[in-house]
């Protein structure tokens, strides 16, 4: 990677950036494992083969599942920036503000006024990445960041290789060639580059895809073969969907080739798993996929916006075949990259994830925590609310009316049966620990809204208009 580019990211639009750094090489015998995380966007728990989905094909993530192991209990945040930020600090969203994506979205005449995004995960936060860089490892970052524009991208947080960029095409301006390209295609080939380049030595490698997020585009090829396959019963079978899809799982095939081609197959934890829920609804109202038999959608706190699919794949390390049950979350991987690593965790800031590293060698391996919580003061696809879960209880507290409701996980999965009159007790003690867990992390709370309109409380402020960028002379 020797070449530089560097564009700008004005709101939505795409911000690119490359640089590279040559590390040291380590022998073979004292050499500290690989850690390759590849990161879908939008995809949900119900949409790959392997978790029973009969209408979409990913047999290379499919794959992975059968050589390594799939957790059915694996949780992120509603929302992409949270679990972006989460993932990255090893501390809750809550701790910085990132409780919606950035810059989000506000309801002027919604009943509360919901606290306001910052527009980036803070440079003095400590990523994995800055972590393990310092532990000698080469770190290389492809694809959507959301944590931050100019200076405040993964350059500026640990990740030595790093471009970039969102959407589900690649423009000639950042990959050279004369025709549009696909975008996972085009991630995959710097992945591959990475990991060749960098074989000798200790690396992170993080791939973070657009795939599935909408606006949805797929080959014409893949288009009409899903086009052409009866659909799934109960399912919606889109084929743009389903496409794009399998362009992800081709990406997580050739990545994992890469690794098996340059013998690191024994060395390598790749972890395969999603930023939040699936998406369900366009906003045109299209239903595009379906988290059955999770109930709700991405930017919700029931199931189906936070429990994703997630596969971990190390030969010799983690049991082929193998299935995790526990709960876990997405900032548990701070921890368990640093242990992997030989490192130490920073002492100088919090750490709110537990290391999965026994999990990865033995699923039934003991976790020192039964609570998860999450906070989302906004409106999104649900009204502002908090939730926790503790064991197989799991309270949901809303803030526009201050019901709460409760639901037993291990007997009622798609949270159709609320225990909250019922189990009055447990109720009022969990959601007294949520609150408690708000006051520990600092939670910004919504506030009542003076103009609360009732007819308009589900309009949409209007962006600003883009300032005009001044011209020479």
């Amino acid at each position: 990677m020797s070449r530089t580019i560097a564009m700008c990211l004005v709101f939505l639009f795409p911000c690119w950036s490359i640089a590279g750094r040559t590390g040291q090489a380590q022998s073979s015998d004292d050499r500290l494992p690989n850690i390759v995380i590849i990161f879908a966007d939008d995809l949900g728990w119900a949409d790959l083969a392997c978790y029973g989905n009969t209408f979409n094909e990913s047999p290379n993530i499919d794959r992975l599942a059968r050589e390594g192991m799939r957790f059915t209990q694996f949780y992120a945040g509603p929302v992409c920036s949270p679990t972006r930020a989460n993932m990255q600090s090893g501390q809750d969203q809550a701790r910085f503000g990132i409780t919606q994506h950035i810059p989000g979205h506000r309801r002027p005449f919604a009943r509360l006024i919901d606290p306001v995004v910052p527009s980036h995960l803070p440079l003095e936060v400590e990523t994995f990445a800055e972590r393990l860089a310092n532990a000698g490892y080469a770190t290389g970052y492809f694809g959507k960041w959301h944590l931050g524009g100019r200076g405040f991208g993964p350059a500026e947080q640990g990740w030595q290789t790093v471009l970039v960029c969102q959407g589900n095409t690649a423009p000639p301006s950042i990959t050279g060639a004369k025709e549009v390209r696909r975008m996972a295609d085009f991630l995959t080939e710097l992945a591959v580059d990475f990991i060749q380049d960098n074989s000798s030595q200790p690396f992170l490698l993080q791939v973070s895809h657009f795939a599935v997020h909408i606006p949805l585009s797929t080959t014409p090829e893949l288009l009409a073969k899903y086009e052409a396959k009866p659909p799934m019963p109960g399912y919606p079978s889109l084929p743009a969907y389903a496409g794009l899809l399998e362009e992800l799982d081709q990406s997580v095939g050739r990545i994992a080739a890469a690794v098996d081609a340059a013998g690191l197959a024994e060395n390598t934890l790749i972890l395969f798993l999603s930023d939040n829920g699936g998406l369900e609804h366009e906003q045109s109202g299209r239903i595009v996929t379906s988290n059955r038999p999770l109930r709700g959608e991405k930017g919700m706190l029931y199931e189906g916006g936070i429990r994703i699919p997630a596969i971990a794949r190390w030969s010799g390390q983690v049991p082929a075949n193998s299935v995790c049950d526990q709960a876990a979350i997405t900032m548990d991987l701070y921890p368990t990259f640093v242990e992997l690593a030989g490192a130490e965790m920073p002492s100088h800031q919090p750490s709110d994830g537990v290391s999965l590293a026994s999990l990865l060698r033995d699923p039934a391996a003991p976790l020192d925590r039964d609570t998860l919580f999450w906070h989302l003061p906004h409106y999104h696809h649900c009204t502002p609310a908090s939730a926790m879960r503790q064991g197989d209880w799991k309270l949901i507290e809303f803030f526009e009316s201050g019901a709460v409701e409760l639901y037993h996980l291990g007997k009622d999965l798609s949270e159709q049966n609320d225990l909250a009159a019922a189990e009055p007790d447990r109720a009022k003690r969990m959601q007294a620990a949520l609150a408690q867990w708000r006051k520990e992390v600092g939670a910004r709370m919504p506030r009542i809204n003076p103009d609360y309109d009732p007819a308009r409380a589900s309009e949409l402020a209007k962006r600003p208009p883009k300032p005009k960028r001044k011209t020479e002379p």
